[in-house]
Order: C-alpha cells, then structure tokens, then sequence
C-alpha cells in the first residue's frame, strides 16, 4: 500500500523538489505523525498544523476544545476505554444504546452500535480491530447513541493566524454503515437563523484555535439541537456541494492559504447561491441484504452533463475497478436555482449516468432523490436501514 508509505511519498516530494504536499482526503490527511514528518522536511503540509491535527484528530480531545465555544457534545465516556469492562461501565453510566467509535477514526469505520452489556464484547472487539486495520490505533470511546438523527456539517477555513470563515452547512444524513451516500448544500428544513449561529460559531472556535486550512465541524441534530460530535482536519469528500453554492474553489483556497498564511477573502466575501447535491456513485451490488462490492472492467461509460451537472471521476473506458480499495468511482453534483431544481437536475443527471462491466448503486441513488421522503426533508441517519428502499 504505497499510498500509505511516509517514507516513500517524502522522499519522491524531496527528490522532485516538491515545497508543499496536499494529503487530499485519504487516510494519511488526518495523520499528525505524517505531517510531523513533513514538517521536518520543511514541505509545507496543505493543511493544519501537526499539533492541531493531533488535538482535533483525537475525537476525546475535540469535545473538550470545543465545549467553551457554546457547542453541545453528546455524553460520552471521559476519555478512551482501555478493555470491554471499562467500555461496560461507561455504557451503563451514559445508558443503552451506545456507541462505540475510534478515538483516531472516521469515514465510518472502528464504530459498532451497541445495544446492551451483552453485545459489548464482539463489539468492542470488531470495533477495535477495525479501527487498527484502518487507522493504525485501537483506541476507543463510547458515546450515547442518537437512534434518529440528522448528519449535519460546517465547512469552515482558516487562516492559522486567528481568521476564519466559515461557508455554510451540508446535510449528509443519508449513510450506508456509517458512510455518507448523499450530501446537500445548505442543510434543508432547518431555520436559516440556526444554521447561521452554529457557522459563525464553528468559525469563532477555528479561528480562536488557530486553524489553518479547510476543516469541518460535524453535528448530530436531534429535537431542535446540534451536537458536536467530530472536526475533520482536511478537505471533504462532499466539498463540491460547497463549492457549488459558493463559487469557492476550496482546494485553490487551501493552496493559497498554505502560500500565503492569509485568507483569500473575508467572511463578507462569500456569497451563497442556490442548492446543491452530491450524489456518490459507488461499485457495488445493492440489494435488500446490504451492499456487495462489485470490481471488474468498465465499459460503455457515459458521464452526464447539462446545466448545473458537475461530475467527478476517474473513470474511463477499459479502467479496471479494484477490490483493494474504497468502492467510490464517481460524485455526480447537481446545482439549482432553489432545492426543487437541484433535485430535478440530480434526477436526470442519475438517470444519464451509464456505466457496464460492474455493478453500481447509481439507480438506489435515483430512487432516494425521487422519493417522497427526500423531497420532503423526512430523512435522518437511519433512512437505509429499511431494506425496501434498496429493492
């Protein structure tokens, strides 16, 4: 896995003459070690300090930094449980259900819901396991489970020096195991005032903390409240959808960020527009079990296009999908006057896309968007839990 060697990365940045290196959103982008290691080099990570990530990357650490800033956090343990006794005790001083995650985790991997002290064991194991395979870290903590919430997040950008911005909301609810499938901008069916507090807020923490780079404030909403529950030090996968409503280059704004130490513009300068929708087309077979991946050749791919389809992908004809890596092939994103446009344009931009030789989850994607459900804002966490809207 050369993609997860330090060593080798730095050495080709040194070799090549590299002064900066942009870890995008893979899993060495949220790694404090590898960007100590950069660092020392003297290359210029494209993203927060070393020390920052470490603080906000450890998810234990986070809810205490955060909690001066007027941002609620879900009861959780105090901090990592070492064994399944001290994970037992901290459930049953939270309450059942639980939930067990990576203290050093993300993209929904080392969590495991538990519902009681006999699901414990087999949980924390699968958890911690998990959690070492993808992060490196076994560390966990256990935290009060939302049975029906809203995924809702903040993009914010700072400049390291006491700036930030923040550019607005993402409702990312719709999940397959903890991973988001489909995300929006602005979050919908939410007060426009409410969304707008918790911005400024989470711009107010990163620019006191020192942020530098793109990160973001991830919520649960539940009853009219948002609870911090994580910061993503790095670019997000569902960026687009910002970018779309913007008009904000986020990467350019990391590169210019990283060269200059200076925001590119303030907080006046960002101008929201419209609605957008990401939708993450997957290699994968989906059905009423779950969701099978589906490597192979591709063939006869066809991206859509037309007024405010964005698409982004690596595909092409003869590319061979692997079976070692994430299932993800392509975001198509759709842009809109207003919600109803975007989902209009989103449907017909999922009913364009065209690819043989694998399977994909192209028309689940299409049916969510076309569901009443959606349209109506009647969503949360759980929404594909229920195996029929997967037939």
């Amino acid at each position: 896995m050369g993609y997860l060697d330090t060593r080798a990365i730095l050495s080709a940045a040194v070799s090549h003459g590299c002064d900066a290196i942009h870890p995008g959103y893979g899993l060495l982008s949220e790694n404090a070690d590898f960007a100590r290691e950069v660092e020392a080099a003297g290359i210029t990570l494209v993203g927060p300090t070393a020390d920052l990530m470490a603080r906000m990357g450890d998810k234990v650490a986070a809810r205490q930094a955060v909690a001066g800033y007027g941002l609620k956090t879900i009861a959780a343990s105090e901090g990592a449980v070492v064994d399944v006794d001290s994970a037992v005790a901290a459930a049953e001083s939270i309450g059942y259900p639980v939930i067990l995650k990576a203290v050093f985790g993300g993209g929904g991997r080392g969590m495991r819901v538990v519902a009681g002290p006999a699901a414990m064991p087999p949980a924390f194991a699968q958890a911690q396991s998990e959690s070492v395979a993808s992060f490196g870290r076994g560390e966990l903590y256990v935290e009060r489970y939302l049975e029906t919430p809203r995924h809702i997040e903040v993009q914010v950008l700072g400049d390291g020096n006491g700036h930030a911005v923040q550019l607005g909301t993402r409702e990312c609810s719709i999940q397959r195991h903890h991973q988001k499938l489909l995300e929006e901008a602005p979050a919908p069916f939410v007060e426009a005032h409410a969304l707008s507090a918790l911005g400024e807020a989470c711009a107010a923490a990163a620019a006191d903390l020192g942020y530098r780079s793109a990160g973001t404030f991830e919520f649960l909403y539940e009853h009219g409240d948002f609870y911090f529950i994580e910061m993503n030090t790095r670019i997000q996968v569902e960026h687009p959808v910002t970018e779309m409503i913007t008009g904000i280059d986020l990467v350019k704004a990391q590169l210019e960020i990283a060269m200059s130490g200076e925001l590119p513009f303030d907080q006046a300068g960002v101008d929201f527009r419209g609605h957008a929708i990401e939708c993450r087309i997957n290699a994968e077979k989906v059905s009423g079990d779950g969701f099978e991946p589906s490597p192979g050749l591709v063939y006869d791919y066809v991206a859509p296009g037309g007024p405010g389809v964005r698409v982004d992908s690596h595909l092409y004809n003869g590319y061979k999908v692997p079976h070692e890596y994430d299932s993800l092939i392509a975001k198509v994103i759709a842009w809109g006057r207003n919600r109803q446009e975007a989902i209009r344009r989103c449907m017909r931009a999922l009913a364009e896309f065209q690819v043989r030789g694998i399977a994909t989850n192209a028309d689940l994607l299409e049916r969510i968007v076309e569901s009443t459900e959606f349209g109506e804002g009647a969503v949360d966490t759980t929404f594909l839990d229920t195996p029929g809207i997967r037939q």
